[in-house]
């Protein structure tokens, strides 16, 4: 069949000829982000750019038997340890033109309304990549940004070795920094044993780990483990049979605790976190400025300034060298 002779098609007018187009009117955005930390983590407000907190542990039990008619004898008291943490800068800019602004745009009616929320997400995942990660503690100078230590570096008294060979270590808080934990050299299986190690550090220094932060690679390790439960689970005639392949609750004798998949966990370490002994401080919470124009469009900034509260970081426990 063939084409009558004279006949006007799309092929030959197109956008060109004035055919409209077709586009939709949503942006459809993948969001690759977690903010676990930044939403369950109690916020505190700093005064300096140092952060500092006082620690103190509670004096193990002793066979306390007195003698009748005894003087008393005193004991020195032990003073609390100080300890602090770098608030660290972040931010993110984007500038909008004018033109921008005015043309018809497909998905948004503000090109800068729309990167404000974009950009402010963005800011808070960066934010939260900070405070799980091996970031260390850092004051900075007049070419070096500051830098709030994460969570992975904090963790130092329950540091448990996924195999005995694996050399990680984790200096912690010391001399008024946080150092940078080192890894492994050997790496091993993540295993109920080790899992329950951890927690069970956790527990015995006086915390409750009761959330178990975990990488994509981790959780499907925790989701195979031979300690779980099989979950029966009651269908009617007309639904269809339910594969469970995963696990979000581990019960040990230290207590229940909820695992969290997070994207910014490392893939060689599982966090065991007791949510309490966290915080997260702020010199200056998150804001939007508009910046002095300058061009021919609209400057905007988005910036905090933050720093992780460790609480007491024995409180918590981490498997390390994980494969």
């Amino acid at each position: 069949m063939t084409i009558v002779t004279g006949s006007t098609i799309s092929y030959g007018v197109a956008a060109a000829g004035g055919n409209r187009e077709d586009i939709e009117n949503e942006i459809w955005e993948l969001d690759p982000t977690d903010f676990y930390a930044l939403t369950n983590f109690e916020k505190v407000s700093g005064s300096a750019v140092y952060h500092e907190w006082l620690l103190d542990t509670v004096v193990g039990v002793t066979a306390n038997r007195q003698l009748e008619g005894d003087s008393e004898a005193y004991v020195s008291i032990v003073s609390p340890t100080r300890v602090g943490n770098y608030h660290q800068i972040s931010r993110k800019s984007f500038l909008v033109s004018r033109t921008q602004e005015k043309i018809a745009k497909a998905g948004r009616k503000s090109e800068g309304a729309r990167q404000m929320v974009k950009q402010m997400r963005e800011l808070k995942n960066d934010m939260e990549y900070a405070i799980v990660r091996n970031q260390p503690s850092s004051e900075g100078g007049s070419a070096t940004a500051r830098s709030s230590a994460g969570m992975e570096s904090w963790i130092a008294t329950n540091e448990v070795l996924s195999t005995t060979t694996a050399g990680a270590t984790t200096a912690g808080f010391a001399a008024g920094v946080v150092i940078a934990p080192t890894d492994g050299t050997t790496l091993g299986a993540l295993t109920i044993g080790t899992l329950k190690t951890a927690l069970q550090g956790a527990w015995s220094s006086g915390g409750h780990a009761s959330v178990i932060l975990t990488s994509s690679t981790q959780k499907e390790v925790i989701d195979s483990l031979t300690s779980i439960a099989t979950r029966n689970v009651e269908l009617s005639r007309t639904q269809q049979a339910v594969i469970h392949g995963a696990s979000n609750l581990i019960v040990t004798s230290y207590g229940t605790h909820k695992v969290v998949l997070h994207r910014h966990v490392r893939t060689s370490v599982v966090l065991c976190v007791d949510p309490e002994y966290w915080s997260i401080s702020f010199l200056d919470r998150p804001t939007v400025q508009q910046m002095a124009k300058t061009a021919d469009g609209n400057k905007y900034m988005m910036i905090t300034e933050f720093c992780l509260v460790s609480r007491n970081q024995a409180a918590s426990a981490k498997v390390v060298a994980l494969s």
